[in-house]
């Protein structure tokens, strides 16, 4: 009844003084209530309090929850300006999450980005790289299909086209650009065009500095921001070999793969690593002679090995030659008048009559043009930042997300970091305080031909881990269904093969690992599960869909003879009835 007597602005006004005077006069009591408050569940943590006092808008943006709860995105240190609440440094997956979050809590937001939007895995990552490998997937189906009666492949009537999908590719990275365009406008969040770097004033603050790009007649200023927030998401970017100038001059990067006009006749790969064995496969699998050139023995050593050696037997019967103990590349020689490269190895073997030389080998942090010690951000080896479990750097109010942490490569693992570190300092719901991800039981794919999905620990490391006395394994190996019509003998048939790692007496599901078809789509469900503390029993207790090769996860053998313990919260076993939500 009392707000509705209010009647003019002045009055308004008068009582909105009133409020701010009373709130100032108890910020310091209800500082110290909610310091001492030991529900950390139910508190804004003192790295949030530091050096900040509060505005009006925090209390009447949580007035509805209680005042004592303060929303981080209106904590301000006293006496300082800033252009934005949130100023993201890179325009990836991880910095766009990270930004439309915020933003979506009502933080003024930018983005700062010298290139096109969606960093990596949009132009020169994953869905690119996809694209590719269900080229390449269609292409093996062609040549399987005269095992299921049909006919026209020998004959020549099927031709690939690389400038077709090339474009075609091309054209829908350039539409997902646009979206993202779209999205970050539509989120009302900024977009500064240019280079970023980090430096700070003569005051000790941090600044943002966005330097115009080359080229860009649009914008040719230096331009300074201030930001209560910074988070960097620059990515990361392939590494080139040390050694002979050679290699450099006359070798392509995974990034640069994207960029080739036409199928290369003969290629080598460099690497060992999982884009190495994507681009292997893919080249393979199109028609182009391919040569998968290692350090050391075989390929994706640190996976588990029924992942790394079923993939090697693999790749050769697919006609990959694997070059194996080269101990890296020598030098490249170029013939002018074939125009084909010679590639000399460290172990002295030769590769000649070459097309295209990809190194693989390995991808570093972009971060060296960001001025990180100038502000005092300490780094990794390999020049990777240093954050803890919040993504906070060694400085504070600077945050990093994504590749440049070296944590889990991966976009998913920095889209998730992003929207989390977001949650914490914006949200008012008291469930984002400590909001931060985890980086334990990532599924992870591998797009190889055939792919390869993983996730927890190795055998080898669960060993290590628990003891190789409560550990417990369960294998499998068959051919996939779709080639029991194939008239050829059962060992030339490709085979998909599981494992599962298990410990302790409730046989705790610890590593799920699998290669073959359709093994990228089935791992993701399994994830969740084992993410949920899932069990070998309370695998058997799903009821298999049959026939897939999915099942077998929930029929191995010996099925339904582990110790009957559950790791969910409303027990699947022994028929229980599933759970009711909460209404």
């Amino acid at each position: 009844m009392f707000c509705s007597t209010i009647a003019t602005p002045l009055t308004a006004s008068i009582i909105t003084l009133l409020l701010l005077s009373l709130f100032l006069s108890t910020a310091s009591s209800d500082q110290n209530e909610i310091n001492n408050n030991t529900d950390k569940r139910n508190r804004i943590p003192r790295r949030l309090l530091r050096n900040h006092d509060f505005s009006a808008a925090a209390y009447a943006s949580i007035a509805s929850i209680d005042t004592k709860f303060v929303r981080p995105s209106f904590l301000r240190s006293a006496r300082k300006h800033y252009d934005f609440d949130l100023l993201v440094i890179g325009a990836g997956s991880g910095g766009i999450a990270s930004a439309r979050r915020a933003a979506s809590y009502g933080a003024n937001v930018a983005v700062v980005e010298m290139g096109r939007l969606g960093g990596t895995c949009v132009n020169v990552g994953c869905v690119p790289k996809k694209v590719m490998y269900n080229a390449a997937s269609i292409s093996e189906m062609l040549h399987d299909m005269h095992h299921y009666g049909f006919s026209g492949f020998e004959s020549g009537a099927v031709q690939f086209d690389w400038g077709y999908i090339q474009r075609s590719r091309d054209a829908y990275v350039a539409r997902l650009n646009k979206i993202y365009d779209t999205n970050l406008s539509n989120s009302g969040v900024a977009k500064l065009i240019g280079r970023a770097s980090l430096a700070k004033d003569a005051h000790g603050n941090i600044e943002v500095i966005v330097s115009p790009v080359e080229g860009d007649a649009t914008n040719s200023m230096q331009k300074r921001y201030r930001a209560k927030h910074i988070l960097i998401a620059t990515g990361g970017a392939p590494t080139m070999p040390s050694g002979d100038e050679s290699i450099k001059k006359y070798s392509i990067t995974s990034d640069e793969f994207f960029e080739l006009q036409s199928l290369p006749k003969k290629s080598v790969v460099v690497g060992a690593g999982y884009i190495a064995v994507e681009l292997a496969g893919i080249l393979q699998a199109l028609g182009s002679d391919t040569s998968l050139v290692l350090r050391k023995d075989k390929a994706l050593r640190n996976f588990d090995e029924i992942l790394s050696d079923t993939l090697d037997k693999e790749m050769e019967r697919q006609g990959i030659n694997i070059v194996r103990n080269t101990m890296g590349v020598s030098r490249i020689k170029y013939d002018e008048t074939s125009a084909t490269k010679e590639i000399i190895l460290n172990n002295g073997k030769v590769i000649r009559d070459v097309d295209v030389v990809i190194m693989a080998a390995g991808r570093s942090p972009l971060v060296n043009s960001l001025g990180l010690q100038d502000v005092g951000i300490q780094q990794n080896d390999g020049g990777y930042i240093q954050v803890n479990e919040y993504s906070e750097t060694s400085v504070d109010g600077v945050y990093a997300v994504g590749d440049v942490c070296g944590n889990v490569e991966l976009t998913p693992p920095a889209i998730a970091a992003g929207r989390r570190l977001a949650d914490r300092l914006f949200s008012v719901n008291l469930d984002h305080v400590n909001a931060k991800v985890s980086y334990q039981n990532v599924p992870t794919v591998v797009f190889s031909h055939p792919p390869i999905g993983t996730i927890g620990l190795t055998e080898a490391e669960a060993v290590e881990k628990y003891g190789e006395k409560n550990i417990k394994v369960y294998r499998s190996k068959f051919s996939n269904l779709y080639y029991g019509p194939f008239q050829i003998e059962q060992s030339e048939k490709p085979k998909t093969c599981m494992k599962l790692v298990c410990a302790g007496k409730s046989e705790l599901v610890v590593g799920l690992h699998v290669i073959g078809m359709a093994a990228d789509e089935l791992l993701q469900g399994f994830g969740v599960a084992i993410k949920m503390g899932a069990t070998k029993a309370d695998f058997d207790s799903c009821i298999a869909i049959h026939p897939t090769a999915a099942e077998e996860f929930v029929t191995l053998y010996p099925w339904g003879l582990s110790s009957q313990e559950t790791g969910a919260k409303v027990s699947p076993l022994n028929g229980n009835a599933a759970p009711e939500p909460d209404l």
